[in-house]
């Protein structure tokens, strides 16, 4: 045998154990899939990939071969990828509105190739999920001009659903007529009352009548069936393109940057062990309080003691009892900490009714 062939028999060998490595790593990447598509996960998560390679390319002594290393690595974590897209392709991911809304839009983009299902407005979404109809639903929680989604809110206190995952989505609203129409024909205008809301000055200046409908996309779909050049739609560029309509005016909406938050609700909530996250954890809790003096500052100390700083707070009403309320907290920090556990403790003390709504990243 020569040296050379000495060299290449080693390979093989090696080649063979990677083979097992490979089927095994391959076997952990399905059970991941499994998790994610449980909890409402997205295959891609570039903090942890980047996390990863930082830390793996240290266990590579020779700087000849490192960044090679992470070459073969990047490659690794991308075809695991692959894998994984493959297994969550038949996820059922519920949303609001027809084909081309943006729930749909935002819904593509956070689960590339799942399957996307249309449900009348946000409730029935909501419902789908928890009757085991669909997987996930993606749903609006807040927009950046327009506050939050109240129905949502209200959903996420009433509801069994978690959120494990939430994904800021640029919105530009564009104004949309039938084939042939221009802006001077449009008397009335058709959307979702967030997007009347998101575009008010623009309606307001233009002096359009308004009608509300149950999702943009639906606004679309009416004033295609109207066949009226009076009448236009503020929805996406998508439904343009999914409804054969015209742009009429571009970008619409009341300021130049317009998010909307997205969440994916699932039944499941993801609870990473203490210290496994990235570092930038935040929660969402809703609870109630009972109806007396200091109540609600009490249960803010406890939140603020514990070292957690709160990024949002709302209260809601409550359906049930006029004139009381529910409170909504978002916050940065790692709840599954024991720290955590001991400020969840101290305030099922003082509250009423607490949730943990969500935990994400």
């Amino acid at each position: 045998m020569s040296e050379l062939d000495e060299y290449r028999g080693k390979i093989a060998d090696i080649d063979a154990r990677m083979a097992e490595l490979f089927e095994e790593r391959m076997d952990m990447s399905r059970k991941v899939a499994e998790y994610k598509q449980a909890n409402g996960l997205s295959v891609k998560d570039a903090g942890r990939e980047d996390a990863l390679i930082s830390k793996n390319k240290d266990l590579i002594k020779s700087d000849e071969i490192r960044q090679y290393y992470v070459n073969f690595i990047r490659s690794t974590l991308d075809i695991s990828c692959d894998y994984q897209e493959m297994l969550m392709s038949g996820m059922k991911i519920a949303y609001g509105g027809e084909e081309g809304a943006y729930a749909h839009i935002a819904a593509r983009h956070m689960f590339p190739k799942a399957r996307y299902v249309s449900k009348t407005d946000h409730t029935d979404a909501y419902r789908s999920v928890e009757n085991g109809e669909c997987d996930l639903a993606v749903l609006p929680i807040e927009n950046s001009i327009a506050g939050e989604v109240g129905i949502v809110m209200d959903l996420m206190y009433q509801g069994t659903l978690h959120i494990n995952q939430v994904y800021d989505f640029p919105i530009g609203h564009q104004l949309l007529g039938i084939k042939g129409s221009s802006r001077k024909d449009i008397k009335k205008v058709i959307s979702h009352p967030q997007a009347i809301a998101q575009c008010s000055g623009y309606l307001k200046k233009m002096g359009f009548e308004v009608e509300t409908a149950s999702s943009t996309s639906a606004a679309a779909k009416n004033v295609i069936s109207m066949n009226d050049p009076s009448i236009g739609a503020v929805a996406s560029e998508e439904a343009a393109e999914i409804f054969g309509m015209d742009i009429l005016d571009r970008d619409v909406q009341n300021q130049g940057i317009n998010t909307t938050r997205f969440a994916a609700f699932s039944r499941s909530l993801n609870a990473p062990a203490a210290g496994a996250g990235h570092g930038d954890e935040n929660f969402i809790m809703v609870f109630t309080v009972k109806n007396e003096a200091g109540a609600l500052a009490s249960t803010l100390n406890i939140i603020g003691a514990h070292g957690y700083n709160m990024r949002n707070l709302k209260s809601r009403p409550l359906k049930s009892l006029p004139w009381n309320y529910y409170f909504y907290v978002e916050a940065e920090g790692d709840i599954n900490s024991q720290n955590g556990k001991d400020m969840l403790r101290e305030l099922s003390v003082l509250c009423a009714d607490l949730k943990l709504v969500g935990v994400y990243h």
